[in-house]
């Protein structure tokens, strides 16, 4: 009889202690306790190519070593393929990573993938680039790309002398942050009724390539009147600082770009390039990751996060500050 008890009893706390074992603590944090546990956080970033990106995985990696998290960075190759960056959150969402932190191609069109996420107990947190709905992520981990248009259609507008004709190359259709870039420009030369925008209403690509061909066929039919050209990210900006120079216009325009790369600083240090509007990528990855780490452990983070812009130009370039961000580190993954 007493060994039957002993059984008995012995069960009861067996299963006591299943109905005891942790749930989802909503965070995504699943099946433990979040401060303890190593967490997993999938990083998406527009693309894999260019320079940008890989200072951004640079600063997510640093995040992730100090925080004891892992990071998996996963994007798709170029960053006009809208369908693999949602199979890579889908695919995020079956692996049940603790957090995701994406950079979205598409402002409207990532909206569903993400929402997936959410409903899946998988906090979201964006960064670079915004989404049409903000209500579904923990936080926007971005430069104020509005304020970088705005600086550079006033260096512009300053290295004109206030009178010109003017070129505004855009990006992509559907990002977010180069659209911001893009209106901010237009917005700032409002204020200089001597400068006429010739055109503004071009998409050139995603890719260098594609860019400077684009960049070129604009440059042949306004080449006669063009005094001033922005384009908005790496690809386009150097697409079209090459077109520039087979169209031998580098001494007739005053050319911003945004975001470096190496043949652009050097394009700035020899007086080709007037202006780079600088975002900080490295800050931008590890505020991302540090933001998801501190939210899935219970504190309370900021909606909005900025991470800075600068204006580089042929007179500060060599500037301590503008350096680091004219040449940021990179992951060598």
């Amino acid at each position: 009889m007493r060994d039957s008890l002993l059984c008995f009893a012995l069960s009861a706390l067996f299963l006591i202690s299943l109905g005891c074992s942790p749930p989802s603590d909503g965070n995504g944090a699943k099946g433990g306790d979040p401060t303890k546990k190593k967490l997993r956080i999938g990083v998406i970033p527009k693309g894999l190519t260019h320079e940008f990106w890989k200072s951004v995985h640079y600063g997510a990696q640093q995040a992730a070593d100090k925080y004891g998290a892992e990071i998996i960075w996963l994007g798709p190759q170029t960053e006009n393929d809208l369908q693999s960056q949602i199979k890579i959150v889908q695919n995020f969402v079956n692996k049940e990573v603790d957090g995701i932190c994406v950079a979205p191609l598409d402002s409207r069109g990532m909206v569903p993938c993400i929402k997936e996420a959410v409903a899946a107990k998988i906090p979201v947190v964006v960064y670079d680039s915004g989404l049409d709905d903000e209500t579904i992520i923990v936080s926007y981990v971005a430069t104020d790309n509005s304020n970088g248009g705005k600086m550079a259609g006033k260096e512009m507008a300053r290295q004109l002398n206030g009178k010109g004709k003017v070129l505004l190359f855009r990006y992509k259709e559907g990002s977010e942050s180069t659209h911001q870039r893009e209106e901010g420009f237009l917005e700032s030369l409002k204020e200089f009724p001597g400068i006429e925008v010739l055109s503004s209403n071009q998409y050139i690509g995603t890719m260098p390539k594609e860019s400077h061909d684009k960049a070129q066929q604009l440059l042949q039919k306004y080449h006669n009147d063009v005094q001033g050209v922005f384009a908005v990210c790496e690809p386009n900006a150097n697409g079209t600082f090459l077109a520039l120079g087979d169209e031998k216009l580098h001494d007739q325009v005053v050319f911003m770009a945004f975001d470096p790369s190496e043949p652009l600083v050097k394009g700035l240090e020899a007086k080709k390039v007037e202006g780079i509007v600088l975002q900080d990528p490295v800050k931008m990855g590890y505020a991302a990751v540090e933001t998801m780490v501190r939210h899935l452990r219970g504190e309370k983070v900021e909606k909005r996060i900025s991470t800075g812009e600068y204006l580089a130009t042929p007179e500060n370039w060599n500037d301590e500050k503008m350096k680091v961000l004219l040449a940021p580190p990179t992951s060598k993954e």
